[in-house]
């Protein structure tokens, strides 16, 4: 029984850091998103934006002192500025710099889940938001003028709380015993992120 919920959490941390080589917004073309499904499926299987919301999760887990709220302030300063930057892209702003900042949120986020860095919890939720407002406003900027647009971000929203529970489960489940585990699985991620931000600021 210990075993298998060990190995759960290793193989779910293993395939979110597979695919180091690959490039930001791997998802589906934004010309298929019409619909909540659409939406939803998205972060999937764009690796940047999976990355970054799932190393969101690891890091409130590993971070936190006990279980409670302050699990809570990275994922939801996360997902109410992502939000808030896809309002801000569906009015057709093109915001600057979002491909290298989607990059840098990949490098820092997975810094902070190998260093465990512990800090308020208000600081937390404007940290991993600064960055949640540039995915955002990608998502947001490639529906603008789309009549299912609020449609499509509502279930890009529902992923990307899925992803930080994710996250969250895994951290929790490896803080204590295995938490090299996820440290490795920060590494990726940073190291994806910057292999991604060299080739964007190239």
């Amino acid at each position: 029984m210990r075993s298998s919920r060990i190995q759960n959490p290793l193989l779910f941390l293993a395939l979110s850091a597979v695919s180091l080589g690959a490039n930001a917004h791997t998802g589906a073309p934004s010309h298929a998103h019409n619909s909540f499904f659409d939406g939803l499926m998205h972060p999937l299987f764009g690796m940047d934006h999976l990355a970054a919301m799932v190393a969101v999760g690891l890091w409130s887990a590993l971070a936190a002192r006990r279980a409670g709220p302050e699990l809570l302030w990275g994922p939801a300063g996360f997902a109410a500025m992502l939000l808030a930057g896809a309002a801000v892209g569906l009015q057709g702003v093109a915001m600057p710099a979002v491909e290298p900042m989607i990059a840098a949120s990949l490098l820092a986020t997975g810094l902070l889940v190998v260093s465990r860095l512990r800090v308020p919890g208000i600081v937390a939720a404007l940290g991993v938001g600064v960055f949640a407002v540039f995915h955002g406003a990608a998502h947001g900027y490639e529906l603008a003028g789309s009549h299912s647009a609020w449609q499509t971000l509502a279930g890009m929203l529902a992923a990307t709380v899925l992803l930080h529970c994710a996250g969250l489960a895994a951290g929790w489940a490896l803080r204590q015993r295995h938490v090299w585990v996820a440290r490795l699985a920060g590494a990726g991620v940073a190291a994806f992120g910057g292999v991604l931000l060299m080739a964007r600021m190239a």
